[in-house]
């Protein structure tokens, strides 16, 4: 293989991406090194199991993530935003259209979400970790990895252009056969293990850790529809693993599970996916739900109204969302009554999330709101979502689905749906659960601009989209004529994309100013909250609590504080035991890696030999005989007079 081949060359925009992630590699390595900071990384980040640490750094790539997969969606919006413009070819716009959707759905929300739930679930809980600490830092070093893997195609070997759907026969080698979509198969594969291992982390620890008192029905509603999107994802992501694999063997060992020469079955694929790709969407919007109920319970100033319904509201969509895959290909040669019954069934799901919305309307009624910018982002979502659900139910009924299926329509409806449903949650799960994370708050001015820029640009980007969808604009189309009378509407849609980013960048811009200027001392509850992550210190001390809580209600933190019975006795702390750090997770995810790198490029000597890093890897683990450590009462009583003052 030539270095013609083996990097990616012949596009300026290209070669000028490769020239700054190599400045910004080698700034980056010289300035740790200036600052001496190696040790310091590996003894406090990349060795961590503390659960709210690795839930740091799900955030920060997930931050990352949304800068790479928002640049490729302004590069689409600017070569759409006129007629016939040739900023981009078709083949550089299919490879950007591909990794904009993987990227957003499986590498932006999925880490940012799953940060977020690393970060507070403990906490919620009363628990000092996770179940298995080092198979969650297992988790985040392996999504890493495939991560870092699916982006090194950007300039090694060739990005995936088959959508981020990858459909066979187009994904096939006979169609696609640079390593562009062995990236795809093998980084999926790998970034996949990592997230069903967090499924199953969190469903045994939300089970076996929650504090004493603390039954099924006193749950705060972010634990509840994490748990419930755990069960989804241990439900539907060996789906994926399967359905990646028998690609992985159709790509490099020319078996024939999709290709249809030798019996294999494009529609397997198709199917297999979507089995898996329904239920994801609500992976990442489950857990969205119970951020906002979170938000408005506390800025509402009331508690949440209806929490049976809503709990049972969540896990009625969770058993909905296995029953309706077949929506994504009415018109790909089914029956009419097949098409009906997963018609009806995707319609039903209407029925539990309008019940949330009611949910959160009345809670909202007659509250004290206090509007933050946490609170902000809650109650923008609630109209923007209402639109992408309601144009949902049109694209739920089949007969007019052969009207809008694979047109921007539909792309509009996807968007409306997953940016409030998931960035906006996000955002404002970040606003809120900051001083927990850091000890100190996020500016809500500027935090304003961020909201206003972002949501106006949202609006101003995709609901154009819906008119052009319904004239018939087909989905992935890189350029088009001026007959079309297209333009006007896209290019309005273009420089909403540019406020949005403008949105994004003030958030930047919140995050540098508040870790340079914004006051430390915010107390434990700067947001007069509600559950029990707030009954400690902010940032929560690596042992979250001194002693664990005792729970009597739903909302225990609230009546307590009330009350005034929040007091920790001095004669109650006892020696807290944690896990130790560990380099097994890191080392083992890069062996992971290696290995896929390899197959990526059919080396299959090579992985094989690379294999053998995580055979010695997992041997290596089971000798590993460190039970932990413990707190001593001292420290204990020390760190917790610090922001308690004298203990009782």
């Amino acid at each position: 293989m030539s270095l013609d081949e083996f990097f990616v060359t012949g596009d300026p925009l290209i070669l000028a991406s490769q020239i700054a992630i190599g400045l910004t590699m080698v700034g980056l390595i010289a300035l740790i090194t200036y600052l001496k900071r190696w040790k310091w990384l590996w003894n406090e980040w990349f060795t961590t199991v503390d659960h709210k640490k690795i839930g740091i750094m799900y955030i920060l790539a997930g931050v990352l993530m949304f800068f790479r997969g928002g640049v490729d969606g302004l590069l689409m919006k600017a070569q759409t935003s006129r007629p016939g413009l040739d900023l981009l070819d078709a083949q550089h716009y299919d490879e950007i259209f591909t990794t904009h959707g993987v990227i957003m759905i499986l590498f932006m929300a999925m880490p940012l979400l799953i940060g977020i739930m690393n970060v507070v679930i403990p906490l919620q809980i009363g628990a000092r970790d996770v179940a298995f600490p080092k198979l969650n830092a297992f988790s985040f070093w392996i999504f890493f990895a495939g991560a870092m893997l699916f982006n090194l195609s950007f300039v090694i070997g060739g990005s995936p252009d088959a959508g981020w759907t990858s459909y066979f026969p187009l994904a096939g080698k006979e169609f696609t056969p640079g390593v562009g979509n062995n990236y795809y198969a093998i980084s999926l594969q790998i970034a996949g293990i990592g997230t069903l291992a967090t499924g199953i982390n969190f469903v045994v620890t939300i089970i076996k850790m929650r504090a004493p008192g603390m039954s099924w029905m006193k749950l705060p509603i972010f634990v509840w529809t994490t748990f419930i999107t755990s069960i989804i994802i241990v439900a539907a992501f060996p789906i994926l693993t399967i359905a990646l694999l028998y690609m992985t063997l159709d790509r490099l060992f020319g078996t024939h599970f999709f290709t249809v020469a030798a019996g294999g079955d494009p529609m397997l694929w198709l199917n297999l996916f979507w089995l898996w790709g329904h239920p994801e969407v609500y992976i990442v919007v489950l857990p969205a739900f119970g951020m906002f109920s979170e938000v408005i319970a506390t800025f509402a100033r009331k508690n949440l109204y209806g929490y049976k319904s809503m709990v049972y509201a969540v896990a009625g969509i969770a058993f909905l969302s296995m029953l309706v895959w077949v929506h994504h290909f009415y018109t790909m040669g089914n029956s009419a009554a097949v098409n009906s019954i997963f018609s009806l069934t995707t319609m039903m799901i209407a029925i539990p999330t309008g019940v949330k919305i009611f949910n959160w309307l009345f809670t909202l009624r007659k509250g004290r709101i206090e509007f933050s910018t946490s609170m902000l982002w809650a109650l923008a979502f609630i109209p923007c979502f209402t639109i992408g659900g309601v144009t949902g139910v049109m694209l739920a009924m089949a007969a007019a689905d052969y009207q809008y299926h694979n047109t921007m329509f539909l792309v509009a409806h996807f968007h409306y749906v997953l940016i409030p449903g998931v960035v906006f949650a996000v955002f404002a799960g970040l606003y809120y659960w900051w001083p927990k994370m850091f000890g100190f708050k996020l500016n809500e001015k500027i935090g304003k601009w961020h909201f206003w820029l972002f949501v106006i640009g949202f609006n101003m980007t995709f609901m154009p989209m819906f008119f052009v969808g319904l004239d018939g604009m087909s989905r992935r189309m890189y350029t088009y004529a001026e007959s079309t009378g297209w333009g006007a509407w896209l290019g309005f849609s273009a420089v909403g994309s540019l406020v949005m980013a403008a949105g994004f960048a003030a958030l930047c811009y919140n995050i540098y100013w508040s870790f340079r200027y914004a006051s430390r001392n915010v107390g434990n509850d700067p947001w007069n909250a509600r559950s029990l992550e707030w009954a400690t210190a902010s940032p929560a001390p690596h042992y979250n609590f001194a002693v664990v809580p005792e729970v009597e209600n739903l909302d225990d933190f609230w009546y307590k504080k009330k009350k005034g019975t929040l007091g920790l006795k001095k004669s109650d702390l006892k020696p807290v035991h944690m896990p130790s750090n560990s380099w097994t997770p890191i080392v083992l995810a890069g062996a992971f890696g290696l290995v896929g790198f390899f197959l990526v490029f059919e080396w299959i000597p090579l992985a094989i030999i690379a294999a053998v890093g995580i055979v010695v890897g997992l041997v290596a683990n089971t000798f590993d005989y460190d039970d932990g450590y413990h707190i001593p009462v001292d420290e204990l009583e020390e760190e917790e007079r610090e922001w308690r003052g004298d203990l009782q």
